[in-house]
């Protein structure tokens, strides 16, 4: 009876914290829109972000828990989803308590606090995602300290938002503070200095060496795994290599207008750096984890890296082009710039050619091999005569490239 009524149980479990992650989230956006007086365009835009991760999350979560419910990283998603949403939910009470209608809620100054701990709440689970992915288990018996050392240093964190002498600015985007709005800890217990204060800079020591060593049991984890957990493993560096590229772009982008993160290029990088984790991260696990397509990471990555490379490329280009014309032969005039476009457009199609060949042999090399494999086949094609010895090597070129159980050729008589 009871292994009977436990797939029930969970998928009424799984309902039931996704219902309620998606009420705490209308509440939280029904505040949004009455506090947007008090709220900047650009957090405005950081609560659509993030009302759509609070989505994405519970989805996933609910997806891969109800499927696999002895899989953690269902319920770790299922447990961002909730805290990112009561975050914003305590943040914005806060503010419309405190700085809309000031007096009309109870507790505000408690809710700001508390949207504090549900920051905490919402990134050391996902520290903890990376630790246990893709099957919900440590690497090994001997990562265990590090688990502990993970649950020291978020018992830290947390204990520092009892913290006496601190100020409540808000949540995720300080919207307190952007509103004029602070305030002492409400729950302060523990000194501001002494004792305590030594004990958190030791845990934020701790907390970087955490860091480290979970990024290194990525590759402890890979290190002599199948074909299958390696494929699972790349899904999560995927999302990496999305935040990696545009962060990398933006660094000279930033030096040469001098911070200017304002401008129409500017939001657009960090909108892609705010979309590729609030996106990627779900979609991710839900493809490692109950593995729906896993084996295209490789012609992803490899597409991903082919047009990045070739946009820095033709960007490049087209910025040398312009400041030849415009700095060095003094042409200042929009033929000038035209020409520049119509050059770095010239361009595309062979540099892309070139380019995806050569990330297709570093990175998908199954496609690469396929092909150099197709292209010979073609070539001894042209001087074949023998029907039977082409239906053998056309057998041995599907059995290289393709890898099929059995393959089968038939010829059909000539009339």
């Amino acid at each position: 009876m009871t292994r009977r009524n436990s797939p029930r149980r969970v998928r009424i479990a799984t309902w039931s914290l996704a219902g309620f992650t998606g009420l705490v989230l209308v509440a939280a956006l029904v505040l949004l829109g009455l506090d947007t007086s008090r709220i900047a365009a650009g957090r405005v835009t950081f609560y659509a972000f993030s009302a759509l991760a609070v989505v994405l999350y519970a989805g996933a979560g609910r997806l891969i828990a109800s499927r696999v419910p002895r899989n953690a990283i269902g319920w770790l998603l299922a447990l961002i989803g909730l805290s990112l949403a009561a975050g914003m939910l305590t943040e914005q009470y806060a503010l419309h308590g405190l700085a809309v209608a000031p007096g009309s809620l109870p507790a505000a100054r408690l809710a700001g606090w508390l949207s504090g701990v549900m920051t905490i709440l919402t990134f050391a689970p996902m520290v903890l995602l990376v630790f246990l992915f893709p099957d919900g288990r440590l690497p090994s018996r001997r990562w265990r300290p590090v688990l502990w050392a993970m649950f020291a240093v978020l018992a830290g964190w947390t204990a520092q938002q009892f913290q006496a002498g601190t100020t409540e600015t808000g949540g995720n985007t300080n919207a307190l503070q952007a509103a004029g709005i602070s305030y002492p800890n409400p729950v302060g217990i523990f000194p501001r200095q002494g004792w305590f204060s030594s004990l958190l800079a030791g845990l934020f020591l701790l907390g970087l060496a955490v860091g480290v060593l979970v990024v290194a049991s990525v590759f402890a984890r890979r290190r002599g795994a199948s074909s299958e957990l390696r494929k699972q493993l790349a899904w999560l560096g995927y999302v990496g290599l999305l935040v990696v590229i545009p962060v990398a772009a933006f660094i000279p982008y930033g030096v040469l207008t001098h911070g200017n993160v304002n401008s129409t290029l500017g939001v657009l990088f960090w909108t892609f750096i705010l979309l590729a984790p609030t996106v990627g991260i779900p979609v991710a696990c839900v493809v490692a984890v109950l593995r729906y397509r896993l084996y295209e990471i490789d012609k992803i990555i490899s597409r991903t890296l082919a047009y990045a490379i070739v946009t820095g490329l033709l960007v490049g280009v087209y910025a040398g082009l312009v400041l030849l014309a415009t700095q060095v032969l003094k042409v200042h005039t929009p033929v000038a710039v035209a020409a520049s476009t119509l050059a770095a457009a010239a361009l595309f199609a062979p540099l892309r050619s070139r380019v995806q060949r050569l990330v297709d042999r570093r990175f998908n090399r199954t496609r690469y091999d396929a092909d150099q494999t197709l292209a010979a086949f073609a070539a001894r094609l042209k001087d074949a005569t023998d029907q039977d010895a082409v239906r053998a090597d056309l057998l041995r070129v599907v059995q290289r490239s393709l890898e099929p159980t059995h393959a089968a050729v038939w010829v059909s008589p000539i009339r």
